[in-house]
């Protein structure tokens, strides 16, 4: 489908001044119904990117990185059972996978070093999990060495999907690891721990550092 110049102009003016949802991709299909839904996706899409790429920045600063992880806190605090993640992504207008890995590298620093992926990837690694710890953890007695943060519910065809395209290509080359579906996962699909693949719907609350249990020894 081919679209003018002016048609697409008014169609990433719309997506400006909506939230990337599902809601809003079904006002903008109401919106030009005359348009192709896959040419509609697209640009929705690609707009989407576009503006992360924008606000990466102001994302990204000390304060606001403070600010994200002591309210993801509070509100867990308040309501574990509350999509705190979500919203508070939705309210910044940020993409909650981003909002995720945020969280969790900022809780990984009070925790133990970890090197983050984008490192791991300059180092020449291609696939890689979102952190990589420099001293293992135990988690609910199992050894971890890297940690992978999904924003989006376990069920069974993506995980499955992701155990053969990531997770136990990552066991492969870097031994066990946790996964966190911040979202929740259907409960029977934690069943590789002894195999050395974790999953949670949290942080943590148990992480031993193995460096130090073992000098306390």
């Amino acid at each position: 489908m081919k679209l003018t110049k002016a048609q697409y102009d008014e169609i990433a003016q719309f997506l400006g001044h909506v939230q990337p949802t599902r809601q809003s991709l079904r006002q903008l299909k109401e919106k030009f119904p005359s348009q192709s839904q896959s040419t509609l996706l697209s640009i929705f899409s690609q707009e989407y990117q576009k503006q992360i790429k924008r606000t990466h920045a102001k994302h990204h600063t000390a304060e606001a990185i403070e600010t994200y992880y002591q309210r993801y806190l509070n509100g867990v605090m308040k309501n574990a059972a509350a999509p705190v993640l979500l919203e508070l992504a939705n309210e910044v207008d940020f993409a909650p996978s981003l909002m995720a890995r945020i969280v969790l590298e900022r809780f990984l620093q009070e925790k133990e070093q970890a090197i983050p992926e984008d490192q791991l990837r300059a180092k020449g690694y291609d696939k890689t999990p979102d952190f990589i710890l420099e001293v293992p953890v135990a988690v609910e007695g199992h050894i971890i060495h890297w940690i992978e943060s999904k924003a989006s519910f376990g069920d069974e065809s993506s995980h499955q999907a992701y155990l053969q395209d990531q997770f136990w290509s990552y066991w492969n080359r870097f031994g066990p690891g946790l996964v966190i579906y911040w979202y929740g996962f259907i409960e029977e699909l934690d069943c590789h721990r002894e195999r050395g693949i974790l999953l949670k719907d949290c942080f943590p609350t148990d992480i031993v550092t193995l460096r130090h249990s073992m000098a306390q020894c």
